[in-house]
């Protein structure tokens, strides 16, 4: 019988091409969020169905690859529901995991905490450009850190790792989930339609000002509230600073501090960025996630025509698990996505240094060896990669293999 040769079920093979490319950014991701302070670490693929299941990931839970329970746990004559079947799941995110490490591991772990992690999630989605049913993600966090200098150093890491990989003219879009329940309170809605309302917002960018009022109508919503509510958008577009002008229209309605915090992080991002984007304050963005608790961004890339990653602050997750409530904001680049930006444009991977290798004889003499040795780490220190092995019998062979391993200079040092 013939095998199948068609992607797994919406995950895809990855061929050496895409791999080394894939090597590449990883590397580069890791050496700029290590340089701004960010430590690695690692979570399980599978956490416990209840966590991923705590109606914290919005419409991501519904998406999630189920483990059946296994041995006498399984009792299929007994379940009523898929719940009564399943005790694990394969993680959907790199946040949630996050949350569950840092409550198990805060007393080893200082404060502030900046996290990085790099991983595979799974979600049982319509595969699409850009988007599969596996595929990695990269975060960064910093838990502990209550002000807004967490915020200004994820949009500032992020922005520079896109930078450092050949990306330029993008936009981080910012928005508080404060100031999106302000203008809806100010304009009149009932706290329990927030969600619904919500939802609707966040399809501006595709159906435009005209189809979001039309939405809210035939959701019932009543016209002197979808009025007020929609000038305010309109006046965020004309004002000069939508931030302030926001502050001013909404009164007492929105907190000084909100405005105050947002402001700062706009500023102090604009004074010190490396790479060249433009921080757009939006107030149309809402981001899906339950857990965000206050400022939200996204990297919006006019190449891919969407969304290449995303974040904000989650103050309340960690307390789920504690008790105790921990400061926390995180910031997550769209790896898959970019790249695949990549290949599509002929990225190259940037010259590596000089691969040289040494090929030692068998039986090659003790004494002379340290000369060997002296030699490639003095190579080393110049930049070179150089790698010292003993020559197989098969020499020619060896010498082939080395070739394609891209080393291009071979030494042979017969004893």
């Amino acid at each position: 019988m013939a095998l199948a040769k068609k992607p797994v079920n919406g995950m895809k093979d990855i061929l050496p091409k895409e791999m080394q490319i894939r090597d590449y950014v990883m590397r580069v991701i890791q050496d700029t969020y290590r340089s701004f302070g960010f430590t690695q670490i690692e979570t399980p693929c599978m956490e416990n169905i209840g966590n991923l299941s705590s109606k914290q990931g919005g419409e991501n839970e519904k998406l999630i690859f189920k483990v059946m329970k296994r041995g006498e746990k399984l009792k299929l004559e007994e379940a009523r529901s898929e719940e009564d079947l399943a005790d694990f799941g394969m993680r959907y995110d790199l946040t949630l995991p996050l949350a569950r490490f840092y409550s198990n591991n805060a007393n080893e772990l200082p404060t502030p905490f900046k996290a990085l992690q790099m991983g595979n999630v799974w979600r049982a989605d319509r595969p699409q450009r850009g988007r599969y049913r596996q595929f990695m993600q990269c975060d960064i966090d910093i838990l502990g850190e209550p002000g807004n200098l967490a915020e200004i150093e994820l949009i500032l890491a992020t922005t520079t790792t896109l930078g450092r990989l050949g990306f330029s003219d993008f936009q981080i879009r910012i928005n508080e989930r404060r100031i999106l329940k302000a203008m809806a309170s100010y304009s009149g809605f009932p706290e329990e339609s927030y969600d619904s309302i919500f939802i609707i917002l966040d399809k501006m960018d595709k159906i435009g000002l005209s189809g979001v009022r039309q939405e809210l109508s035939e959701n019932g919503f009543e016209e002197a509230s979808i009025e007020k509510y929609l000038a305010l958008f309109e006046g965020v577009e004309q004002a000069e600073d939508g931030i302030a002008y926001l502050a001013k229209a909404l009164g007492d309605y929105l907190e000084e501090e909100v405005r105050q915090s947002l402001s700062e992080i706009v500023e102090s991002v604009n004074a010190t960025k490396e790479a060249k984007f433009e921080l757009v304050f939006d107030p149309t963005l809402v981001r899906g996630m339950s857990y965000y608790t206050g400022t939200i961004f996204e990297v919006a890339m006019p190449q891919f025509g969407g969304s290449c990653g995303g974040g904000g602050r989650y103050d309340k997750m960690i307390g789920n698990f504690t008790g105790k409530e921990v400061p926390a904001c995180g910031f997550s680049i769209g790896f898959e996505r970019i790249i695949l930006l990549l290949m599509e444009n002929g990225f190259e991977i940037p010259k590596q240094p000089e691969k040289k290798a040494y090929l030692i004889e068998k039986g090659y003499p003790g004494e002379r060896l340290g000369e060997v040795l002296a030699k490639a780490q003095a190579e080393r220190a110049e930049g070179k990669q150089v790698l010292v092995v003993r020559m197989n019998k098969n020499k020619k062979f060896q010498k082939e293999q080395l070739a394609k391993e891209g080393y291009t200079e071979i030494t042979e040092f017969f004893r």
